[in-house]
């Protein structure tokens, strides 16, 4: 296995020859999706599901949440919408426990299977233990080749799994320090939400590429993609979690740890024009009032004459608005959306 200074400072990955054929083309990497965990209440599983339905637009292909009851982890992964599989009480009911996390999947191109569906389960030696990724970790095939190559056996062709197989690696004696371990080796953005038996662990990546959000809800926390999802239960929040920082959930209640040198944030700024639901606040900022301006600073560095301002739905609305009001040019739905 690569050193996790190999990995970190993108020399690993030699030897590789052996699987140089390995076709994950079908399979392209996604960086739009939306993780949501909650620990310690009763209705995990319908409380992420919902959780879920308000981060459905970043991502549409599929949805699954993974629930801990105590003795086992029980899972449902699905291809479609949220709303098409986990609004029946049925499969809540197959969810049991008070610790759960869930993830929606982005939907480009490429092979839609359920192997791929997330959130990945595997039974470790310290017990049970499921990740969910939001990101695109740049060293992902790297990691996949070396790992293939020492004998691991994937389940899927995502990036993520990369996480199950270096936590499962690791030689650590506590979970929390094996997951640690793990994102030590990862490049690229990420935000992650892992369930294991016992806690809850959230994580950014050092740049804080990726957003994750910390909310409360009658004593028990939660970490979400967004603040929308936030809203749609009721929830409180809480803060940002900062760039590479792990947060712990448990019993005890929560731990931040920031295992990483203190790095300059570079969010992405495709959160604030496209990624967001325009009423989550991304970074203290509400993302509706970010496009808004950004359509009237492009209206003072760009004007144009014209006779309206059409904007293309649905992203693009709050920017055409702003870009109106200060052009003083009138605004138009020109272009109609079936959602």
């Amino acid at each position: 296995m690569v050193s996790a200074h190999e990995a970190q400072s993108g020399h690993a990955g030699s030897g590789v020859a052996a699987i140089d054929d390995l076709d994950l083309d079908s399979d392209r990497l996604r960086e739009e999706c939306g993780v949501f965990g909650i620990f310690g209440h009763p209705e995990a599983a319908a409380i992420t599901a919902l959780g879920l339905h308000a981060l459905q637009h970043r991502g549409q292909e599929a949805a699954g949440i993974v629930a801990f009851d105590g003795k086992r982890f029980n899972s449902e992964r699905r291809l479609g919408l949220v709303g098409d599989h986990f609004s029946s009480a049925k499969t809540i009911d197959r969810l049991p426990g008070s610790a759960s996390i869930g993830h929606v999947r982005y939907s480009t191109t490429g092979e839609t299977i359920l192997r791929n569906v997330q959130p990945l389960f595997a039974e470790l030696d310290t017990g049970g233990f499921a990740v969910a990724h939001n990101g695109n970790l740049t060293n992902g095939l790297t990691l996949r080749r070396d790992l293939i190559r020492e004998g691991a056996i994937y389940q899927s062709t995502s990036d993520t799994e990369v996480v199950l197989h270096l936590v499962a690696r690791s030689r650590k004696p506590r979970i929390l320090d094996r997951f640690i371990e793990a994102l030590r080796y990862l490049e690229g953005a990420y935000s992650l939400v892992a369930l294991s038996n016992k806690k809850m662990m959230g994580a950014r990546d050092p740049l804080g590429i990726r957003p994750l959000v910390l909310g409360e809800l009658d004593g028990h926390y939660i970490l979400a993609s967004e603040t929308c999802a936030l809203d749609i239960i009721g929830a409180r929040f809480v803060r940002d979690i900062e760039n590479g920082e792990v947060v712990v959930i448990s019993e005890s209640g929560i731990e931040s740890h920031k295992p990483f040198p203190p790095q300059a944030p570079r969010p992405c700024i495709f959160e604030y024009i496209y990624f967001a639901r325009p009423d989550s606040y991304v970074h203290g900022r509400h993302v509706y009032d970010v496009r808004k301006r950004m359509g009237a600073e492009l209206a003072r560095e760009a004007g144009i004459e014209a006779d309206v301002i059409v904007p293309v739905p649905d992203s693009g609305v709050p920017a055409a608005i702003g870009y109106a009001r200060e052009s003083g040019i009138p605004f138009e739905l020109g272009i109609i959306r079936n959602h």
